[in-house]
């Protein structure tokens, strides 16, 4: 009870990219973008080479931006991140509720993959402004205080804000809700599929597995999960992955709330202003209107290396 992990700074790993990709969106990606993950070495300036790599250390070759996040690759988000630029990025998570990133200079590449330290709250707020549609809801536990006569005294008032676009917003959502889509790296039957409801889910673990999320939402539920150390040690990897630590413990308190709250299956409504087209492996992807001319072409074949 000394230690408050919900406003500590704890790193988030891959739960962080949802929050770059709605940002790749705004800047003309779709989820049909073809993204390449094969080896890269980004050399930086008075710093060790960075050379990522995914967390079953294979790379994939092409692949759509839907599925490159919906199985968490990491190849493909730091090379969007080089596209589209660390400081952008660090604004647009700092208007969805991060609030512990001050100076853009202090960060590299890496915070792609969640290196930069967050609180659990702040990242509640960034996925509620998916949950909302693109409104930001500051966390606040009281909503309204009266007398026992009845006499409000209190009422919160005006806490939403658009930081994000609706359509962004429900495309990102769709994918991470797409079961088929993250089915590469979590198969179909994992923790986070929950039969009878659709929930977006995502999750992240930390460089030796210190910190260990799952964070999912439906349009009237969002439950955040942390597992890790308090004392910052890494956790036993024979007992943590990206699927065994915090997955269980969220799908046990989601489906509970569902359930026992929700009771059924309800999911956005969509907005206007999204198309869909058929696109890779048969089925429809969405877009925003005018960006899917161009898009669910063949994907190009890697180009073999050559032999030294």
């Amino acid at each position: 009870g000394a230690f408050n992990v919900t406003t500590a700074l704890r790193q988030p790993g891959s739960s962080i990219k949802p929050i770059l990709y709605s940002l790749a969106l705004k800047k003309g990606f779709t989820a049909a973008t073809i993204l390449d993950d094969s080896p890269v070495v980004f050399k930086i300036p008075g710093s060790k080479p960075y050379k990522p790599v995914n967390y079953d250390g294979k790379f994939h070759g092409k692949v759509p931006l839907r599925y490159a996040l919906a199985n968490s690759y990491n190849i493909p988000a730091v090379k969007v991140l080089n596209k589209i630029g660390i400081k952008p990025f660090i604004e647009h998570a700092r208007k969805m509720g991060i609030t512990t990133w001050k100076n853009s200079s202090k960060y590299g590449l890496s915070i792609a993959l969640g290196a930069a330290e967050v609180k659990m709250t702040d990242m509640s707020v960034a996925y509620g402004v998916l949950a909302n549609l693109g409104f930001r809801v500051n966390l606040n536990p009281i909503l309204k205080i009266e007398t026992i006569a009845g006499k409000t005294i209190y009422e919160r008032k005006g806490n939403k804000k658009r930081v994000l676009s609706p359509q962004i917003s429900y495309i990102i959502s769709d994918i991470l809700s797409d079961n088929f889509a993250r089915s590469w790296a979590f198969g179909l039957h994992s923790a986070l599929n929950i039969p009878g409801f659709k929930v977006a889910v995502k999750t992240g673990t930390s460089n030796e597995k210190r910190d260990n999320w799952t964070i999912g939402y439906t349009p009237e539920y969002l439950v955040a999960v942390w597992v890790g150390n308090n004392d910052f040690s890494p956790m036993n990897p024979r007992l943590t992955s990206g699927i065994t630590g915090a997955a269980p413990i969220w799908r046990r308190t989601i489906l509970y709330i569902l359930e026992n709250y929700q009771k059924k299956n309800i999911w956005y409504k969509r907005p206007e202003g999204i198309v869909e087209k058929p696109c890779y492996f048969g089925r429809k992807e969405i877009f925003i209107k005018g960006t899917e001319k161009g898009q669910c072409r063949p994907i190009p074949k890697p180009t073999p290396s050559p032999t030294p």
